[in-house]
């Protein structure tokens, strides 16, 4: 795996594919600089060596040219967070901007316009991909986030160069999830919440080889539970998955793969913070009643089998968390994650809620490492090859 250490970019321009697609209020200011925090190793690497940085993202879906898509809103905050005050482009092809990245020097940073005002990048447009070659020396592709789209800043550009490679963001991303899939280390324990089995299907029968205990939690517990002919009540359940259900458990009883599921519940009779609610067995949730939360004994089961593994993946929350009386199970959960990367186990943590509890709650530096990147983590867990990974290894 060739990364950014491969070269020194001493009088080379490096043109970046970063991830800079971060929220903005109303004022169009910056409320989480953490994807341009992830990126700074990489870029500082950069113009340390003598070298010059033309810098390229998206950010939202714009449709056309909208101005509050536009990264002029961000050059503020790249310039706080990175040190270097960026030269910005009001585009990201064309003879001005290959005027501005001609004339940068080295320890000088250029930032294009956001990619997405050009429907060429989302199609992978291989001519547009041309003209975004031309701006660098070296591609460096620093984006997990975007991985997994063949598009053309992440993908396609990657043909034009003969130097390429990863940034330090991205091969962490890459190790973090081969120290999971491919562990030496035993036992291997993934963690898969959220709400439906159908999202995590896929994931589940692709890492069955590589994990010892699988613990289920979440709206997909009530799925499994009523598979195996427990009583519900209102709680969320796919219907037309309890077969497939069925088949997870088999297949991975056959692998030798332990199977934790919920033995209790936090109920409530409506999805709501004012509920009424009670502790009931998972198998035994009245009608009228639904399923928000783990329950204690569960609990005290999952974070035994944590407290006993080398290696923990986490995607997806054990209850509604957002709700504060049904956050208790996804908090504990964290705490016990945390306790076992504190004792020496390697835990990571990706996926869109997993990361917004690990982050809420305050766990996002007591584990090993949080994915930037939801989409394409969960591609990667599940077997496929990303593209813009792929581009690189060329």
């Amino acid at each position: 795996m060739k990364t950014v250490d491969d070269f020194n970019f001493k009088d080379k321009q490096a043109l970046i594919r970063v991830d800079f697609n971060v929220p903005l209020n109303d004022d169009l200011k910056v409320t989480d600089a953490n994807r341009i925090e992830a990126a700074k190793p990489t870029i500082v690497k950069i113009l340390e060596d003598g070298g010059s940085v033309v810098l390229m993202s998206h950010l939202g879906r714009p449709k056309g040219k909208e101005a509050k898509f536009s990264l002029k809103n961000i050059v503020s905050k790249v310039s706080e967070v990175i040190g270097v005050e960026p030269k910005f482009v009001e585009d990201c092809v064309g003879a001005e901007v290959k005027k501005a990245a001609d004339s940068l020097q080295s320890g000088e940073i250029l930032l294009l316009e956001n990619l997405r005002f050009h429907d060429e990048e989302t199609a992978g447009d291989e001519d547009f991909a041309k003209q975004l070659s031309e701006l660098g020396d070296i591609y460096v592709n620093d984006a997990f986030g975007t991985a997994h789209r063949a598009h053309a800043s992440t993908t396609v550009v990657a043909q034009f160069f003969e130097d390429k490679c990863f940034g330090y963001l991205l091969a962490k991303e890459i190790e973090s999830l081969d120290k999971v899939l491919n562990s030496k280390e035993k036992p291997v324990t993934a963690v898969l919440g959220g709400a439906k089995v159908s999202s995590k299907i896929t994931v589940i029968e692709n890492i069955l080889d590589a994990i010892d205990h699988l613990i289920i939690g979440g709206g997909m517990t009530y799925t499994f539970i009523k598979a195996q002919g427990g009583k519900i009540g209102n709680s969320l359940v796919e219907d037309d998955k309890q077969e497939l259900a069925l088949e997870i458990l088999k297949k991975a009883k056959e692998k030798g793969v332990q199977v934790h599921l919920p033995v209790d519940s936090v109920i409530a009779d409506s999805f709501s913070e004012q509920a009424s609610t009670q502790v009931e067995a998972v198998d035994n949730i009245p009608d009228g009643w639904m399923g928000l939360d783990v329950g204690p004994e569960t609990l005290k089961h999952f974070s035994n089998v944590i407290a006993e593994s080398k290696i923990i993946l986490w995607n997806g929350p054990l209850g509604v968390f957002e709700m504060e009386t049904f956050a208790k199970g996804t908090i504990e959960l964290g705490k016990a994650i945390a306790e076992a990367t504190k004792n020496g186990a390697f835990s990571l943590v990706g996926g869109g809620d997993s990361v917004a509890a690990v982050k809420q709650f305050g766990f996002d530096d007591k584990v090993s490492y949080v994915s930037t990147g939801g989409g394409a983590m969960l591609e990667m867990l599940e077997g496929k090859s990303l593209p813009g990974i792929a581009a690189i290894g060329k």
